[in-house]
């Protein structure tokens, strides 16, 4: 927890209850049901909490936003941003049930009311969003195709809606056809070698009615 309050300071008692309880939750529930392997759950708030939270030291989101995480496994990066931003409207999706089964159950003993989570695969989700999140789960334009149309007409933030992406290493082949995109490396906000190489990706995207 000393990793959250070092980069984020001003989280009310609320939050910091929430997020110290995410240690037992995920410990709990790996024993069940394998989400985060051995080694990260023993740097559950380096590699896991607070990566994902590197996305809000790129945009941080608006009351009533609609995020969409894809592809979140544990609830990652979706729950410790539902925890930093309460007013903000979460949508957790994930194919593989055993996983969003964890996720209810983390989003459950922490009393989040601001997420919803589907089982399904992604392009069965109707619906736009501000921003859609997530944490590396394909390359680059596999994931646009993913997530077409699926962004919001009106922009409400300081960047653009589109995607936010957290990935790592070089990303020059993979994002050569994006010439709209802009990379954040963590390293900026985040003094822990871990953050070296990893990145947030804006890319907006258009939308199409």
């Amino acid at each position: 927890m000393k990793l959250i309050h070092k980069y984020f300071p001003d989280l009310d008692p609320e939050q910091v209850k929430q997020f110290e309880s995410l240690n037992e939750l995920y410990r709990d529930w790996n024993l069940k049901i394998n989400v985060v392997s051995r080694r990260d759950i023993e740097e559950l708030y380096l590699r896991h909490v607070l990566h994902s939270l590197g996305i809000a030291k790129v945009q941080e989101f608006n009351p009533g936003a609609r995020i969409l995480d894809v592809g979140t496994g544990g609830g990652f990066p979706g729950i410790p941003l539902a925890i930093l931003f309460p007013e903000t409207n979460f949508h957790l999706v994930d194919s593989i049930g055993k996983k969003i089964k964890v996720v209810d159950e983390v989003v459950e003993g922490l009393k989040l009311k601001n997420v919803k989570t589907t089982n399904s695969r992604v392009e069965e989700i109707p619906g736009n969003y501000d921003f859609i999140v997530s944490r590396a789960v394909a390359a680059m334009p596999t994931f646009v195709h993913w997530v077409k149309g699926k962004t919001a007409k009106a922009n409400n933030h300081e960047l653009k809606n589109g995607i936010l992406y957290l990935k790592g290493g070089d990303l020059s082949e993979e994002l050569k056809s994006y010439r709209t995109a802009e990379i954040y490396p963590l390293e900026k906000y985040f003094e822990e070698d871990f953050f070296e190489m990893k990145k947030v990706v804006h890319l907006p995207i258009k939308f199409k009615g």
